[in-house]
């Protein structure tokens, strides 16, 4: 028995931070992120009548659109989101307007970026899936055409090379 379609708009809402965060991830630009991510659920609606949940999650089906049109966007301007200037006015703290703690979030996360821009596309594309979207083993086998147990390898070859890019220490508390 087939599950029952939800409509788009709930899918719309429920799944959009999961494909930014993975998109995001892979481009580390927030404008092109949120172009991308525009033409990943405008592509998503048009063919959301051939969707079989059968065959897939929502969320796997979506990520594989977002998975496809990104590495398009690579092919087509030939930029991987590998470098990150932490100089941007976006990332730049006021501590006169900010607490404390948000002042730790805006250093944790250009911690973050500046970490993920030192990795290659796979390798980001990999620990946004797991971290980024919460992802299974099994559903991110399914997106690259592996098995889970690879997944498993790849992920621990992963953390091991971010371990020494940033630091055992550091590496803990950023994830």
């Amino acid at each position: 028995m087939a599950e029952e379609r939800i409509p788009f708009e709930k899918v719309y809402e429920e799944q959009f931070s999961n494909i930014y965060n993975f998109v995001y991830a892979q481009l580390l630009h927030r404008e092109r992120a949120e172009d991308l991510v525009s033409d990943i659920f405008i592509k998503a609606m048009t063919h959301y009548d051939s969707y079989d949940p059968s065959k897939a999650s929502v969320r796997t089906w979506l990520t594989n659109i977002a998975r496809n049109t990104v590495i398009d966007e690579f092919r087509k301007t030939g930029v991987r989101g590998n470098s990150v200037s932490l100089d941007d006015d976006e990332n730049t703290v006021d501590p006169s307007y900010e607490d404390e703690y948000d002042i730790y979030q805006v250093e944790r996360e250009n911690q973050v970026k500046k970490l993920l821009s030192m990795l290659k596309p796979d390798e980001r594309e990999l620990l946004s899936m797991i971290y980024f979207q919460d992802m299974k083993n099994e559903e991110i086998a399914a997106i690259l055409g592996i098995n889970a147990k690879a997944v498993s390898a790849r992920h621990h070859r992963l953390l091991a090379k971010c371990q020494t890019m940033a630091g055992a220490k550091q590496l803990k508390e950023l994830l």
